[in-house]
C-alpha cells in the first residue's frame, strides 16, 4: 500500500481520480474481480469521503457501462443458465417496478457479485435509467458500509460502521417490505 501511496502523491489528483474511475469500469466489466481493493486505496489516497466518492462514482460509471456492453452480448446465454439461479431468474422475469426493488436489494447485500446483478438486469427487460437509479441507490449504502470498513481497519473506528451497517439494513427492510407489499417475487 506504501508503495501505491507514493506513486500517487506523484499524480497529479485529477490524473488519480480519472485512473480510479477507468480501472473500477474495467473492473465491472469483467465482473468477477472484487473492487474492494480499489476501494481501499481510493480511501487511504483521498480520505474517508474522497475515496467514498472517487469509488461510487467508478462503481457507478463501471455498472453503467458494463449494463450497455452486456445488454449487447449476453441475453441468450443467460436465459439458458439462469435455470440453475431462482433468484436471478425472477430478476429476469421481474415487472419493472419488482426488477427496480430487486436490483436495489441484491445491490444491498455484499455477498452478491455486482456484476451478476448487472448481467442479470442488462438482459432482463428492465430499462437503462431505472437501473441506473436502482443500481446506484443500492450501491451507496453498501459501498458505504465497504468504505467504512475499509478506513476502520485503518484507523480502527468501530462506532461508524455500526451505523452504516444499520442503516443498510434498514434500507434492505424497508425494499423488503415494498417487495411483500407488491407483487410476490
Amino acid at each position: 500500500m506504501a508503495i501505491i501511496e507514493s506513486y500517487m502523491a506523484m499524480v497529479p489528483i485529477p490524473v488519480a481520480i480519472l485512473v480510479s474511475v477507468l480501472v473500477n469500469i474495467v473492473i465491472s466489466i469483467i465482473g468477477v474481480l472484487p473492487s474492494a481493493f480499489l476501494t481501499a486505496i481510493n480511501v487511504t489516497v483521498f480520505g474517508f469521503w474522497g475515496g467514498f466518492s472517487v469509488s461510487l462514482i467508478g462503481e457507478i460509471a463501471g455498472s453503467l457501462v458494463a449494463f450497455l456492453l452486456y445488454r449487447k452480448g449476453f441475453r441468450k446465454f443467460v436465459d439458458h443458465r439462469s435455470k440453475h439461479t431462482p433468484r436471478m431468474k425472477k430478476l429476469l422475469d421481474a415487472s419493472p417496478r419488482e426488477a427496480f426493488l430487486l436490483v436495489i436489494g441484491l445491490r444491498l447485500m455484499p455477498f452478491v457479485p455486482s456484476g451478476l446483478v448487472t448481467l442479470y438486469a442488462a438482459v432482463s427487460k428492465m430499462r437503462f435509467g431505472s437501473f441506473a437509479v436502482a443500481s446506484s441507490m443500492g450501491k451507496v449504502p453498501a459501498l458505504l458500509i465497504e468504505v467504512s470498513t475499509t478506513y476502520a481497519v485503518v484507523k480502527w473506528l468501530g462506532i461508524g460502521q455500526f451505523i452504516v451497517f444499520g442503516l443498510a439494513i434498514a434500507v434492505l427492510f424497508m425494499v423488503w417490505i415494498k417487495m411483500k407489499q407488491g407483487h410476490s417475487v
